[in-house]
């Protein structure tokens, strides 16, 4: 089950995380014991089956590129692909026909970057790592962002294409328009990278909620929720409804899973069920993606249909990911 079908069948709709002991029920409290990589490197995963976006992660770190380098090349695959509604170019819009995005990057180092609600300017990963290398700031947001990035020599374009305008006007006649997470179509590329020295990056973007409030903004640009990386530990994305994912701190709750001694899977699935606990209706989906230093993957989703792409020994391959239900 694709990305797409999985989506029209199940209905979708910051600050320090401080991570109290009961997180860790049942975890090792301590730090895992980083053998020798046992997995050969390269390695490049991404949510969903974006497998040329993978591939081209993989084909980049294959040439010597670092981490983030060939993260934001796997990315930029999709970011330009006319025909993914959820991603760059052609995105779905907001409730007013505007298309914004969203992204953001972190690297090996600790440092990262983001942007919010830019209009425009298609490869927003891209411009988060302008963020992150070249301001004081890690967050550019709205029109800062963009006027940032034609200073930057992007060029800016209407990323509203024809047939996500056709679908727009579609919904605005049989949605009723409210301030509530609808069923529409959306989602993140979340790319994690390990590269021939074993450094560790991620980049994340999308252009979020089809038909959100104007002025929304998910996980996805949001460092530690959508997107978290510890270059000593391993790293975690997620994907689905961003507004559950920032409620846990989620990408960042994995990767501290991880350090206390989980493997990446039991870490996807405890992040998993801190978000679903007392929750008496789960008509929404969350999936979130790991790996670890050594290169060991792990994936969970709340609803079956959640994939994932993986670059390794030349490689890439589509992998269903386990699931609560």
């Amino acid at each position: 089950m694709n990305r797409r079908r999985f989506f029209s069948s199940a209905s979708l709709g910051g600050g320090v995380l401080l991570v109290q002991p009961q997180l860790l029920a049942n975890i090792p409290n301590k730090s895992p014991k980083l053998s020798p990589n046992p997995n050969p490197l390269p390695i490049a995963i991404s949510t969903w089956n974006n497998i040329k976006a993978s591939k081209t992660s993989g084909d980049s770190l294959e040439r010597g590129e670092d981490a983030l380098t060939s993260a934001i090349d796997g990315v930029a695959v999709e970011e330009a692909n006319l025909t993914n509604r959820t991603v760059g170019n052609g995105g779905a819009p907001d409730r007013s026909g505007t298309v914004t995005l969203d992204a953001c990057v972190m690297d090996s180092t600790g440092n990262c970057g983001s942007v919010m609600a830019v209009e425009n300017i298609v490869h927003v990963a891209s411009l988060a790592r302008d963020v992150m290398e070249k301001t004081p700031h890690v967050i550019l947001a709205g029109n800062g962002a963009r006027k940032f990035a034609i200073q930057q020599g992007y060029t800016a374009v209407d990323l509203l294409t024809t047939q996500s305008r056709e679908l727009w006007l579609e919904w605005l006649r049989n949605q009723e328009y409210k301030p509530v997470i609808n069923a529409g179509n959306h989602d993140t590329i979340g790319m994690l990278c390990i590269d021939k020295s074993g450094n560790i990056a991620g980049a994340c973007t999308t252009s979020g909620l089809a038909y959100k409030m104007e002025g929304r903004v998910g996980d996805s640009p949001i460092i530690g929720s959508g997107l978290f990386v510890d270059n000593e530990i391993g790293a975690a994305v997620a994907t689905g409804v961003g507004e559950e994912v920032i409620k846990t701190v989620g990408s960042f709750l994995i990767v501290e899973l991880i350090r206390q001694g989980a493997s990446p899977q039991q870490a996807c699935q405890t992040a998993i069920q801190r978000i679903i606990k007392n929750r008496k209706k789960l008509d929404f989906q969350v999936g979130f993606l790991a790996i670890n230093k050594q290169g060991e993957i792990g994936s969970y989703s709340i609803q079956k249909g959640f994939t994932y792409a993986l670059y390794r020994n030349g490689e890439t391959k589509e992998f269903n990911s386990k699931s609560a239900y």
